[in-house]
């Protein structure tokens, strides 16, 4: 054996275990961008606010106004929310009319349960229109209800 070829040999041999190494650490670090991806919080803001009128008819006016951002994880639901906005806000002007209930949109529970309700309906309408997106939350960053 020439010593070339024996230096190619030991070469070889000392690169063997790094090998699997590099790609564990190329496997760990994908794994590690996704997760990231996956615990990314993208929180998009519905301007205006929405003002309208809850109650049974009939009954004194009271009224609601709410500002609502939506919470998203992952990077690629903006744009699908941002396309459908105008139809994601009339789902929720239609929510938020259908309350006949003021007592309880004024509570914790009341708040918690619309909250949930428009999450729903958001989700509906991205699936409707085949995204492929969902959302993760709706929050009020202000919810007045006056009567």
């Amino acid at each position: 054996m020439t010593l070339q070829l024996k230096r190619f040999f030991l070469i070889l041999l000392c690169l063997l275990p790094v090998i699997p190494a590099a790609a564990a650490a190329q496997e760990e670090e994908e794994e590690t961008e996704a997760a990231q991806e996956a615990t990314i919080t993208d929180y998009i803001e519905m301007d205006p606010s929405f003002v309208t009128h809850v109650g049974k008819p009939g009954d004194k006016l009271t009224y609601l106004k709410a500002s609502v951002t939506i919470r998203a994880s992952k990077e690629s639901t903006r744009p699908a929310v941002e396309a459908h906005m105008p139809r994601l806000r009339h789902e929720l002007v239609m929510l938020f009319g259908e309350q006949t209930d003021a007592d309880r949109l004024a509570t914790g529970d009341g708040q918690a349960a619309l909250r949930e309700e428009a999450k729903r309906r958001i989700n509906a309408v991205l699936a409707e229109q085949q995204t492929g997106e969902t959302i993760t939350g709706v929050l009020f960053t202000e919810f007045v209800v006056q009567k």
